[in-house]
């Protein structure tokens, strides 16, 4: 298996393609259908549990993403800019897929001009930390490597990326922004001083450039191997629990594009169930994803996870072994996290 993804507070993935005759798979039934319901969102049992997420002031500032995202749309001739502003509430916040082919709103960076890259880049720069940033651009860089290695460029190039901006930037009104393409989408979204990054899906075929303009660049490696460290220091009891099935045959992304109402119950090793020493080292693990946000968000957003940190659940598929094809899980009322080994593609 050569793709690696993950999807942080779930919501987006692959998905199974609906094959047409003679051309790429067309996904508008899916999606027709997904938009038809009425966004509910992940939930162990179909019911919205009240109150989990409250509006509130964080104490930590928006402005830079604010004035970043100003300053791209000032970028932006008239004709740019309906294509790529949307109403606040468009249904352009559930229109996403990692997959190549997926037909993708604004414009595109390859079609940008030198200020308007420099700009959309500011834009994410200014809502991720240092770590986040980084992913992203290496992200893009491993499908430019997946170009190299297809040689074909039309489809995978580190330039096939979107932004969209939904929402008029503000200090107090919502809105966000969305980045859209081949293994990197992220929603973002603005209250006041409070920030939501979900859903977010990253990943990468290949995981690791062996050869070619960005031979060297690897991803997600620290978030697969803090996982497996953990999964290894579990108790036998505790793996019993944890371990749903040790042969992985198959990809296990649950909460794919287009199942924003996919309905997950826990399942796995219960954070009651672990020491104070294993409840750090699950605290790490879920650190690795959700520090890709600014710094100041990402510890707000850890302390709603250590607030529920007693109801949250760790599971895994396949082998535990280094090198083992894996996928874990780790779901608590405030987060879902999935991480999965999925077969190649291309």
């Amino acid at each position: 298996m050569k793709c690696l993804f993950v999807l942080l507070y779930a919501l987006t993935g692959t998905l199974t393609a609906l094959a047409q005759p003679g051309g790429p798979p067309d996904f508008s039934r899916q999606e027709t259908r997904a938009l038809s319901e009425p966004l509910t969102g992940v939930t162990t049992n179909g019911t919205v549990v009240p109150n989990l997420f409250p509006v509130r002031w964080t104490g930590v500032s928006t402005r830079p993403v604010r004035v970043a995202a100003e300053r791209f749309i000032a970028s932006l001739t008239p004709a740019q800019r309906s294509q790529t502003l949307f109403p606040v509430d468009d249904a352009e916040w559930r229109k996403r897929s990692n997959v190549d082919f997926y037909k993708r709103q604004g414009m595109g960076f390859a079609d940008m001009s030198a200020e308007q890259l420099s700009a959309a880049l500011i834009l994410l720069k200014s809502a991720l930390s240092a770590k986040g940033v980084k992913l992203a651009h290496d992200i893009r860089h491993l499908n430019q490597t997946l170009g190299e290695l297809t040689g074909d460029f039309t489809r995978l190039n580190e330039n096939l990326y979107w932004p969209t901006i939904m929402g008029t930037p503000s200090n107090t009104e919502p809105w966000g922004w969305q980045i859209n393409g081949h293994h990197l989408v992220i929603n973002y979204v603005v209250l006041g001083d409070q920030v939501v990054m979900t859903p977010t899906f990253m990943g990468s075929e290949p995981v690791t450039a062996t050869s070619g303009q960005y031979a060297g660049t690897s991803i997600l490696q620290p978030e697969q191997d803090k996982a497996l460290a953990f999964v290894n220091g579990l108790t036998d009891a505790q793996r019993r629990k944890a371990v749903l099935d040790s042969a992985k045959t198959r990809n296990n992304i649950l909460a794919e594009a287009f199942k924003d109402n996919v309905v997950i119950d826990y399942t796995g090793v219960q954070g009651s169930d672990l020491t104070t020493s294993q409840i750090s080292q699950l605290l790490d693990l879920i650190g690795e994803h959700v520090g890709n946000l600014d710094e100041g968000h990402a510890k707000v957003k850890m302390a709603d996870v250590r607030q529920h940190i007693w109801d949250t659940y760790f599971a895994w598929i396949g082998q535990t072994r280094t090198g083992s094809v894996l996928y874990y899980r780790v779901q608590s009322p405030v987060i879902l996290i999935e991480f999965d080994h999925q077969g190649a593609v291309f």
